[in-house]
C-alpha cells in the first residue's frame, strides 16, 4: 500500500499548537508534532470508537496491553510481561510522577544536555536540584560522558533522565553505550529514567536499544517512558505506558498513580495506540523512508546554499540538529534572523541547556514542499 505524505493538509485553525500560535504568514518547524495524518487503520478506529456515542469510563482492555507487547517484540526485541505494562497519560506527566514517586525535594536529579527542555523545569517545578553532565561533542557527533557523571554521584543522587534516542541531537545510543552508562549507575545505586518515546523512529542503519535489556542488572534500576504518539502523531490523545519490570519499583509509582486517580487514559488514545501497534507498520516503514529522504534533502541542501552551516548526523527523531555558530551571532540575533526575516520557526539550541548555544532544531516531518520553502526562506535571510 503506498501513503501520500506530500499533500499539505491545513493546520491553521484546527486547534494546532504548533500551527495557531504562530501569526499570519509565518512558517511553524518546531515542536515535535509532526504535519502528517495518522495511519489509516488509526482514523478508522477513532471514527468507529466514536460512532458508538457513548464515551464512558473505559477499564484498559486485554486486547491493548497485548498490542503494546506484540510491538515491543516485533520493533525491539523485548518480550515484556503484561504486568509490567503501566498506562498513563502522557510521557511529560509520567517523568513528572516518577520524580515524585522515587525522590525526595531537595535530591539531585542528573540530565545530560543539550537535552530535552521540559527535563529541566520538571526537576526544578518539584522541588528537587539539577545537575548536568553535559554532552561531549566530538567532531559532528555527540558522546557521553561517562568519566565526569561519575563525579556527579553523592548521598543526594537519586535518578538519571535518559533521553534515548537523543532529542535534540538526534543521536540513537549504541548497546554498549547504554551499558557504560547503565552499570555506572548501577553501582551507585541510580535510577535510570529512560525517554524512550522516540524509539521507533530511527534511521537506516541504526538501531534503539531499550536501556532496560543491556544487562541482567539493568530492569532493577531503569524505567521505560513509551508511546505511539510520536510514532503516529497522536500527541493530542494524552496515552503513553511506562514499562517497569521490577516489582518493587512498579508498586511505588502505581501507589503514587492510583492515589492521583489518573491511571486511565484517554479513551480514544486507547483506541489509537491499539490500531497503530496492530497494523501501523507498514505505514511507519514509509514514514521513515520519507524521513531519510526530508533529511537527504535538508543535508545537501542548506549547507551548500549557506557555507559553514552544518546540518549534523541524524540517526533518529526527526529532528534535525543545525549548527550556526560558524556566522559568530549570538542567540538573540540568530533568532532574530530566522524567526523575523525569515518567517520560521525553529525552536532556538539555547532552550536546551548547556552546550545549546549557536544551534537551532529543526522538524523535517513535514512535506517536502513545506520544508523547501523553510529552507528557501531561512537562506534567503542570511544571503539577501
Amino acid at each position: 500500500m503506498s501513503y501520500d505524505f506530500d499533500t499539505v493538509v491545513a493546520r491553521r485553525g484546527s486547534g494546532s499548537l504548533k500551527w495557531d500560535l504562530c501569526e499570519e504568514g509565518m512558517l511553524p518547524m518546531w515542536v515535535a508534532d509532526m504535519d502528517f495524518p495518522a495511519p489509516p487503520e488509526v482514523i478508522n478506529a477513532l471514527r468507529q470508537r466514536a460512532g458508538h456515542g457513548i464515551y464512558g469510563y473505559t477499564p484498559v482492555p486485554d486486547s491493548y496491553y497485548a498490542a503494546c507487547q506484540g510491538w515491543m517484540q516485533k520493533r525491539h526485541g523485548w518480550d515484556i510481561r503484561r504486568e509490567w505494562i503501566v498506562p498513563t497519560p502522557g510521557v511529560l506527566p509520567a517523568i513528572s510522577l516518577a520524580v515524585q514517586a522515587y525522590t525526595r525535594p531537595g535530591d539531585k536529579i542528573i540530565i545530560q544536555p543539550p537535552v530535552y527542555h521540559p527535563f529541566r523545569k520538571i526537576i526544578r517545578d518539584n522541588g528537587r536540584q539539577l545537575v548536568e553532565n553535559p554532552l561531549k561533542l566530538k567532531g559532528n557527533r555527540y558522546e557521553m560522558d561517562c568519566e565526569h557523571l561519575k563525579n556527579l554521584f553523592d548521598e543526594r543522587t537519586r535518578v538519571l533522565i535518559l533521553c534515548s534516542p537523543h532529542n535534540p541531537v538526534g543521536r540513537v545510543w549504541s548497546r554498549e553505550e547504554l551499558q557504560g552508562l547503565v552499570s555506572l549507575c548501577i553501582n551507585d545505586d541510580i535510577l535510570i529514567i529512560a525517554d524512550e518515546i522516540h524509539a521507533d523512529l530511527i534511521m537506516a542503519g541504526h538501531g534503539h536499544t531499550p536501556a532496560a535489556l543491556v544487562s541482567n542488572e539493568a530492569a532493577r534500576h531503569v524505567i521505560t517512558c513509551t508511546a505511539a504518539s510520536k510514532t503516529f502523531n497522536l500527541a493530542g490523545l494524552s496515552c503513553s505506558n511506562l514499562i517497569i519490570e521490577d516489582n518493587r519499583l512498579r508498586n511505588i509509582y502505581t501507589t503514587l498513580l492510583n492515589s492521583m486517580w489518573i491511571g486511565w487514559p484517554n479513551v480514544f488514545g486507547l483506541a489509537a495506540t491499539e490500531a497503530a501497534y496492530t497494523s501501523g507498520e507498514p505505514w511507519l516503514e514509509a514514514l521513515l523512508a520519507y524521513l531519510k529522504a526530508n533529511y537527504d534533502f535538508l543535508a545537501t541542501c542548506l549547507p551548500r546554499s549557506l557555507p559553514g552551516i552544518q546540518v549534523f548526523p541524524l540517526e533518529g527523531t526527526y529532528l534535525a540538529w543545525l549548527d550556526f555558530r560558524s556566522l559568530g551571532m549570538s542567540d538573540d540575533e540568530l533568532n532574530e534572523r530566522i524567526l523575523k526575516k525569515a518567517g520560521v520557526w525553529l525552536d532556538q539550541g539555547s532552550m536546551f541547556g548547556t552546550g545549546g548555544a549557536g544551534f537551532q532544531r529543526i522538524n523535517i516531518a513535514c512535506p517536502r514542499q513545506v520544508l523547501q520553502e523553510g529552507l528557501k526562506r531561512i537562506v534567503d535571510a542570511f544571503i539577501m
